[in-house]
């Protein structure tokens, strides 16, 4: 039996309270209907007894307390879901925006997803190219993976995302697709994402998610679980290969943090809930490949570290969910280098298993390990300079500053519409390191040198 509750016992901001409700249920969706005859959607946050308190996604404003009714769904919110919704444009909440009209739904999914049994976790393997040489080489993204992009305020990470959604492809022809969600953002970046997807002529991949900065966070709570929840759908039902692009998850976390303070929860580190390292967690880790179902969810959540600062909060408790990271550098981004992928700090902790003779190429794990040691070493050579001057430098250590300057400008930046195959990519990185002695090359073998190591003497 379906109730329906008379007025409201508070309003404060964008939450509501009712008193006398039974059998209501954590995350259940309510239907709330103003004066007027407009409808709005509420979600329970809050059981305390009788009293729950309900989170109105557009808002409280208009609400009267005494002749607003609500009734109680008896389910959590859910995704209409079938095949086409590729190529589609939604808003936070899955309702399409595009003017093509609503889905026809073959299912409904609740966006909350359900639990992966660690068991039936394939383990990942096999990449996925971005053409993006720094990426593809040196941490490479593996299909079923969770990789972020560390960013900072002004820089191009919204180019990269957009660069990897034209270039990205699967290495063994299996059907490809990118799920595509923007929290937060101004109506022109969206606008952006939109335009060079079309222009770019890839939209019949890619389903998007927009999110915009004015409106209601609490949508923008919902906006990665409806993403993740269509990516699902396409991977395990569909047998697809799915891309899923989360930016920016700085946004989503502040969004996070203001919703728990309206509902006067303890705050943690800089202002954010205690359980921030859960709720990341709910949405990183709906990333992989299940057996027995087709198709993988990989995942790419971009955030912008306030600050730069990768002890804040928000990096530190990706770092700690996610299987490494992919930095973005200011001071390479003000050299005018894209992507400014920041080498050293970067890391993919399941690239060993993804590369290598049957996935790219035999001497991908070596090659990769060399350039990381010799652009290590021209840090060192750099430093050093600083100090004495680079005229006072060994002919070695002027020999390092050359090959960085190299490796900076010919294989970390290849500019927006560069798309590299991995064997232009290592080719690449051979051709660099041919700069340096041979002596010098000490993560490499006699028989790699013997075949790859191009003599300039």
């Amino acid at each position: 039996m379906i109730l329906e509750h008379i007025g409201l016992n508070q309003i404060n901001g964008p939450l509501i309270v009712l008193e006398g409700v039974e059998n209501a249920h954590y995350e259940e969706m309510v239907d709330i209907h103003l004066e007027g005859g407009t409808k709005r959607v509420g979600r329970v946050v809050q059981i305390e007894g009788d009293k729950v308190v309900i989170q109105v996604f557009e808002g409280t404003t208009g609400l009267s307390l005494a002749n607003t009714s609500s009734r109680m769904t008896g389910h959590a919110m859910e995704l209409p879901l079938s095949p086409e919704i590729l190529g589609r444009v939604f808003d936070g909440l899955g309702r399409p925006i595009d003017g093509l009209g609503d889905i026809y739904p073959e299912k409904k999914a609740d966006v909350n997803g359900q639990p992966i049994n660690p068991v039936a976790r394939v383990y990942p393997r096999n990449y996925i190219n971005t053409g993006i040489s720094s990426i593809d080489c040196l941490a490479t993204l593996i299909r079923g993976q969770k990789l972020p992009i560390f960013s900072g305020s002004g820089m191009k990470h919204n180019e990269l995302a957009v660069q990897i959604v034209k270039q990205a492809n699967v290495s063994d022809g299996s059907d490809f697709a990118i799920v595509f969600a923007a929290m937060g953002v101004k109506n022109d970046v969206a606008e952006y994402f939109r335009k060079s997807f079309e222009e770019a002529n890839v939209m019949n991949k890619v389903t998007m998610f927009l999110n915009l900065s004015n409106d209601p966070i609490i949508e923008r709570i919902i906006t990665p679980r409806c993403a993740l929840t269509a990516a699902e759908y396409l991977a395990y039902e569909l047998g697809k290969d799915i891309l899923v692009i989360l930016t920016d998850m700085t946004s989503y976390a502040e969004a996070v943090r203001e919703f728990s303070s309206s509902k006067g929860e303890i705050p943690g580190r800089k202002g954010f809930p205690g359980y921030l390292y859960s709720d990341f967690a709910s949405i990183y880790e709906r990333a992989g490949i299940i057996e027995g179902k087709p198709g993988s969810v990989t995942q790419i959540p971009i955030l912008t570290m306030p600050n730069d600062d990768i002890t804040h909060p928000i990096p530190d408790l990706t770092g700690y969910i996610t299987e490494g990271q992919i930095t973005l550098d200011r001071a390479l981004d003000t050299m005018g280098i894209y992507p400014p992928v920041s080498i050293l700090p970067s890391l993919s902790r399941l690239m060993k298993d993804g590369i290598g003779e049957g996935y790219t190429r035999k001497d991908h794990q070596p090659l990769a390990n060399q350039l990381f040691a010799s652009y290590s070493k021209v840090q060192d050579a750099k430093a050093l300079a600083s100090v004495i001057g680079e005229d006072e430098l060994s002919p070695n250590d002027k020999l390092l500053l050359k090959f960085g300057k190299a490796f900076e400008e010919k294989f970390i930046n290849q500019g927006y519409d560069c798309n590299r195959t991995i064997e232009e990519t290592l080719d690449l990185g051979w051709e660099l390191l041919s700069m340096l002695p041979r002596e010098e090359l000490d993560r490499l073998d006699e028989e790699m040198l013997a075949q790859h190591y191009v003599n300039n003497a």
